[in-house]
């Protein structure tokens, strides 16, 4: 453990969890009132994606790429001992991640690779960074966590590769997906059963979720072996049926994470909720497979409420604990969470032009509520502890 320390600078980059949600926040609040000006052709975007691989990757590896980086970095220095990364390296991470976004959208008016150099620079500081604090902490076990985000730098490289030479990127799309949705049940299999022992532990006698085990290793393989049949072969009916049985797998991993027991805690029931969101999407992909769904169910449920779900949660929870507040939702976040839950619900059951508007003005109203409400948390000092006054002699 390197030894402590004071740090002096801004409070925002104190921690990495601080600069980089407030970006993926405020960029999710901002991103999709910009896409629905490029759908309705108020807005023409400049850089070398499609408009709809555009609307796509900055999702999955614009917003997605700030709340996973955050949260590594929050995480490693838990499982290493080491001192946060924190001052300089933080504030070129979130230049980094800026120009990228701005590349991306075609501002500078670089050409194709150069935009892919350049949004890809992040994720790979990302990994390179994470693998050395990792290794000089001599925490063998999670140098594992590298593996996924290693193939989700590959799958933001394909989908540029793709774009590049096809003019579209089907693959890249499919495979990102893939990426985050294994990183989700990765993550989400670690910190939603472990956060539910220990508050249920405090509530008495009860069933209580099962750790981590030979069943949740499995569940991951076969999910990732699905999700892959998916990005090859996504018109196989083999491979319908594939994800039909994951999604049925990953529900029976939910339920026994004991959610139900959790309702008093909004805080916690909203990660098994935005979880939820992952067998629901992995069925209605292999739906679709088989036609009886349209492919965008199973893309909405999986990308607005496992992705936009999930991230959202784990960001209230990893801002809220790391700034020494209570762990408590509250009416703002529960909102702003019932928002994003209810823009997939919206999307993926109305059809129409007015379910798209409504959709989107879900997702930008509790994307705001979330950036709006911890934007002073994210950028002050922790609250000093409370010191109990000495009893009188």
């Amino acid at each position: 453990m390197r030894p402590h320390q004071a740090y002096t600078g801004p409070a925002l980059f104190s921690y990495g969890f601080r600069p980089l949600f407030l970006l993926a926040g405020s960029f999710a609040a901002l991103v999709i009132p910009l896409w629905m000006a490029v759908w309705t052709g108020r807005v023409t975007m400049g850089g070398p994606f499609a408009p709809t691989d555009w609307h796509i990757h900055e999702l999955l590896f614009g917003y997605t790429s700030a709340v996973l980086a955050g949260f590594l970095f929050t995480a490693i220095p838990n499982w290493t001992g080491r001192m946060p990364t924190r001052g300089w390296p933080l504030m070129a991470l979130a230049v980094l991640w800026i120009a990228g976004r701005l590349a991306v959208a075609g501002g500078p008016g670089l050409g194709p690779v150069a935009v892919m150099a350049l949004d890809c620079a992040f994720l790979l500081a990302i990994c390179a960074m994470i693998t050395v604090e990792i290794v000089a902490g001599r925490n063998w076990s999670n140098l594992r966590v590298v593996v996924p985000v290693l193939m989700y730098l590959a799958a933001n490289i394909t989908f540029h590769i793709e774009a590049m030479q096809l003019g579209t990127a089907d693959y890249g799309r499919r495979l990102g997906f893939a990426m985050v949705v294994l990183l989700i049940g990765l993550i989400g299999g670690r910190i939603i059963p472990s956060f539910t022992r220990n508050w249920l532990a405090k509530q008495g006698p009860g069933p209580m979720p099962e750790p981590f085990g030979r069943f949740d290793a499995a569940s991951l393989v076969l999910t990732l072996g699905a999700l892959l049949a998916w990005v090859a072969l996504p018109e196989t009916r083999l491979t319908g049926f594939a994800l039909i049985l994951v999604g049925a797998i990953q529900a029976l991993r939910l339920a026994r994470w004991r959610g139900w027991r959790v309702w008093r805690s909004a805080i916690l029931l909203i990660l098994h909720l935005a979880y939820a969101f992952i067998p629901a999407g992995l069925v209605a992909l292999g739906l679709a497979v088989l036609g009886i769904f349209p492919a965008l169910v199973g893309l909405h449920l999986l990308g607005i409420g496992a992705i936009g779900g999930m991230t959202l949660s784990v960001m209230m929870r990893a801002s809220l604990g790391h700034t020494g507040r209570e762990l408590r939702a509250g009416p703002a976040l529960g909102l702003a969470f019932a928002c994003v839950a209810l823009a997939a619900l919206t999307r993926v059951a109305v059809h129409s032009e007015p379910g798209l508007w409504t959709a989107a003005a879900l997702w930008t109203v509790g994307f705001a509520i979330f950036a709006a409400r911890l934007a002073p948390i994210l950028t002050r000092s922790n609250p000093a502890r409370r010191v109990p006054n000495p009893q009188p002699r």
